[in-house]
């Protein structure tokens, strides 16, 4: 999942500094309740609240567990668990990005969950879920929210234009572009030079970044190289946004599809709120969300994101089952739903899709989605493997080198990630 979170660096850092130890036991007396430190990675100022309150609920049930809240942005959360949890000891509970959670597991970061309270509802969670959770047979998180990829379009622009079904191939989308800029003046498609959106044209293909099972490099690969030259391709013509290469790229992006400036882009429900707030959008039925259109193999797919509730394994005993019991509670059926309905999150279980969750035109969108979602390999390093292309795709789309420069250069990298990897 990829999302801006607005909070101070200096602030975060200050309070991971005085809450890194939150495993430690040190704010617990021995006679009163066991304080355990979370650190959430939501969006702080959308989705925050809503797991500030069931905090606030978990403790009124729980007189014997406290939970030190802490929000860590996102794009730092990684680094900081890894270096905390290396050194001075981790909070007790990690919103772990699904790409993440194999990658601490391996390093033994992680508390095995098998068999635990946290797991009780195992057979309740979508299984492809609980298997991304997973790392060498055990489970290592438990599934809160989940996303994925979908073409978001402006149903008012599409009727405007002529258009009564949303483009089911990237030709299809192009044709579509120049339409509704012909005839309403605005553009058509906004597309995204990282890594992550760009995987989709990679599905399209059939193919990877990786090959996990053959354990092979194939980003250089000629499947690899047509998908990225469909992806380079709309960039340019009529109706199409130049590439934004430049660091706010995500946040243009945004402002201008839910202001109306363009008529689609690729996103993931995680901005759902954010969509409903934009002028475009005050009536929540003009959003129209659809699978995202297919590759010449006739192929569509889109990245299964999502996180997870982890436990860190240094924790003492006493943290570690007040933890469990947090993460049982955080990712039961009612916190799911009270999530869902407050935030438009995708649940990760189906007794949370509740008719009034469903009622969420965002939510209903993007669940009839999700079975075109590809889960990611069972690799810990998969999701490092989009740094190389985050550094060389904005070149590709921004004319600064070829596409074969490009995904060499990436494939360079991509092996030193992989060493035991051929090319």
């Amino acid at each position: 999942m990829r999302r801006g979170i607005a909070a101070s660096a200096l602030v975060a850092s200050l309070a991971l500094t005085a809450t890194a130890c939150g495993g430690s036991g040190s704010d617990s007396k021995s006679d009163g309740p066991v304080t355990i430190t979370w650190w959430d990675t939501s969006n702080a100022t959308n989705e925050a609240p809503t797991y500030k309150a069931l905090i606030s609920q978990f403790e009124a049930a729980n007189k014997d567990v406290k939970v030190k809240y802490v929000n860590v942005p996102f794009d730092q959360a990684q680094n900081k668990f890894d270096t905390a949890a290396g050194s001075t000891g981790a909070p007790d509970v990690l919103r772990s990005e699904v790409g993440w959670t194999p990658a601490f597991a391996k390093k033994g970061y992680f508390l095995p969950l098998d068999g635990t309270e946290a797991l009780a509802d195992k057979d309740k969670f979508q299984s492809s879920l609980i298997t991304q959770a997973q790392y060498d047979g055990k489970t290592y998180g438990v599934p809160l929210v989940t996303d994925t990829l979908a073409l978001v379009y402006n149903k008012a622009i599409f009727a405007k234009a002529g258009i009564t079904t949303p483009p089911k191939t990237w030709d299809e989308l192009k044709a579509d572009a120049s339409k509704i800029n012909a005839k309403e003046n605005v553009y058509g498609y906004w597309g995204s030079t990282q890594a992550y959106y760009a995987q989709t044209f990679l599905y399209g293909e059939g193919t990877d970044t990786v090959d996990a099972s053959a354990k092979k490099i194939t980003v250089d690969s000629d499947a690899a190289k047509k998908a990225y030259s469909t992806w380079l391709s709309l960039f340019k013509g009529q109706g199409l946004h130049k590439a934004d290469t430049t660091a706010d790229a995500y946040a243009h992006i945004q402002d201008a599809f839910v202001n109306g400036q363009v008529g689609a882009i690729i996103q993931g429900p995680w901005e759902i709120t954010n969509f409903y707030k934009g002028k475009a959008f005050a009536d929540k039925s003009n959003l129209g969300i659809a699978t995202i259109p297919a590759g010449s193999t006739g192929k569509s797919g889109a990245p299964t994101g999502g996180h997870n509730l982890s436990v860190y394994a240094g924790s003492d005993s006493a943290h570690q089952k007040a933890a469990l019991k947090f993460v049982n509670f955080m990712t039961s059926a009612k916190s799911q739903t009270q999530i869902a309905l407050k935030n438009s999150t995708l649940p990760t279980r189906e007794d949370a899709y509740t008719a009034e969750v469903k009622a969420d035109p965002g939510i209903a969108g993007y669940q009839s989605v999700l079975s075109a979602a590809q889960p990611r390999p069972a690799l810990p390093e998969y999701s490092s493997l989009w740094g190389p292309l985050d550094i060389e795709l904005p070149k590709i789309a921004g004319g600064k080198e070829s596409l074969d420069t490009g995904l060499s250069n990436a494939e360079v990298a991509i092996a030193k990630l992989v060493p035991d990897f051929s090319k």
